[in-house]
């Protein structure tokens, strides 16, 4: 084989491999990407609502000590919120300005969104912690007829972070599954539509 062959060769193995996206499959990715998008903005401006009102109720929590607990978890809250949607912010920028004009980048795009899905839980359950945090400020504020023994703590806290690991996640998925799953599975189902 002399040099041309392999030129030759060589270039219908790529294209083969990474087939062109016509106009028409472009905006059928398009339409899914755009309501990911919209989905991700009306969940962040709806997070920064939940964190404004959580800090406005608890500019009005007295004693000061209850106030300061209050005000230090949802702080805490807030910055792993950030780390996370930071993440989400990238994927959101990836998804805003798609450059798909190969398989090879409508591949890459979904394994980022399906990466995402993984933070997605990882935020959820990030909250177990928090809730722990919450019990134990509410077993320490809340006035009781009786002192709480250390068994009846323990049993509160252990059933606490196992029903929110248990009900963070099924949050996470179902969120993520109503929000951005089945549009997901709508850009997947167009890659292979293509591969064919």
């Amino acid at each position: 084989m002399n040099i041309d062959e392999l030129k030759n060769v060589w270039n219908e193995e790529v294209s083969e491999e990474t087939p062109e996206i016509s106009i028409e499959q472009r905006n059928k990715i398009n339409l899914p990407l755009e309501k990911m998008r919209k989905n991700m903005r009306m969940e962040f401006w709806s997070i920064i609502g939940i964190f404004i009102f959580s800090f406005t109720v608890c500019a009005f929590c007295r004693p000061f000590k209850l106030q300061f607990y209050i005000t230090v978890l949802i702080a805490s809250m807030l910055l792993v919120t950030i780390f996370f949607f930071s993440k989400f912010f990238r994927l959101y920028s990836d998804i805003s300005n798609p450059m798909l004009k190969t398989y090879d980048s409508l591949k890459d795009l979904v394994m980022q969104v399906n990466l995402n899905k993984q933070y997605y839980l990882s935020y959820y359950l990030s909250f177990v912690p928090f809730i722990v945090c919450e019990m134990i400020i509410v077993i320490e504020f809340i006035p009781w007829r009786e002192p709480m023994s250390e068994i009846k703590t323990a049993i509160i806290l252990i059933s606490s972070v196992t029903g929110g690991l248990f009900f963070l996640f099924l949050t996470g998925k179902f969120w993520f599954n109503r929000y951005y799953g089945r549009y997901i599975v709508h850009i997947e189902d167009l890659m292979k539509e293509l591969k064919k």
